[in-house]
């Protein structure tokens, strides 16, 4: 797949750079070009990412950050046998216990939650950091929801740092799910004061808290600039073309529609 100019694979971390010194140098090169093009792209083009993550598998598989990425693409595509499947391997590879919580999405991506649930109790997640803890917590609660078991998701997000009035990376994410969780079970004020959190906390724009927080107070959000476009022109025209039949015999109708 082509490479961009701009592309050196000089872009990547320096941890994954370390891995790729087991390479020859310019098949090191060809392969972090590759994952660059994977970073760059998974967010707006997965499946673009999808066929750079091929490549460099296909040039390095035996490299762990390789299989990382490839199980991040594969997830963004929702390919989740083999996001699994390359999660498993990377995790095989390092040791570490970082993936846990995507592998146990992926459960839940095959439609197996009851094993996402599993491995939420299991003691690997003891071993992950404060991130990781709340990303199962959000796995777990969502798994609930795919067993109908409303009550029990929302209770798996209530938390120590759901309860947090600090702003952390996963607040917004965690204060969105508790809220949506709510609503799902026909606690609507409760959802609303909730969505409002999740605004508060969103200073990326992670989520669409904003849009249902707007939903819930009945506010709908119209283009100005749209209407614009498309009411005066057209009126202009049917002036003009009102002024053009005077001289003819057409009748108003006749004009251009928009």
């Amino acid at each position: 797949m082509p490479i961009p100019e701009d592309v050196t694979g000089d872009e990547i971390d320096k941890d994954v750079r370390q891995e790729l010194q087991s390479l020859p140098k310019t098949l090191a090169e060809d392969v972090a070009k590759n994952l660059v093009m994977v970073a760059r792209l998974i967010d707006e083009d997965p499946e673009g990412a999808y066929g750079y993550s091929k490549v460099a598998l296909r040039l390095a598989s035996r490299v762990a950050a390789v299989r990382e990425a490839a199980g991040f693409a594969a997830y963004a595509t929702q390919k989740y046998s083999e996001a699994l499947a390359e999660f498993r391997a990377a995790r095989r590879m390092t040791g570490t216990v970082e993936l846990w919580p995507l592998m146990a999405d992926c459960e839940r991506g095959l439609g197996r939650p009851e094993k996402a649930l599993d491995m939420a109790g299991a003691p690997e997640v003891h071993k992950l950091d404060k991130a990781g803890q709340v990303e199962m917590r959000l796995v777990a609660a969502g798994a609930r929801r795919d067993m109908g078991q409303l009550d029990a998701a929302i209770v798996t997000l209530q938390s120590p740092e759901l309860a947090s009035n600090s702003v952390q990376p996963w607040t917004a994410r965690l204060r969105y799910a508790y809220a949506d969780a709510l609503l799902a079970a026909g606690r609507e004020r409760e959802a609303r004061e909730w969505f409002a959190k999740a605004v508060e906390a969103d200073r990326d724009g992670s989520t669409d808290a904003s849009d249902r927080l707007a939903e819930l107070d009945g506010v709908e959000f119209v283009d100005a600039l749209f209407e614009d476009a498309s009411d005066e022109p057209g009126e202009a025209a049917g002036e003009e073309a009102g002024e053009e039949a005077g001289s003819t015999d057409a009748s108003p109708e006749d004009g251009d529609k928009h």
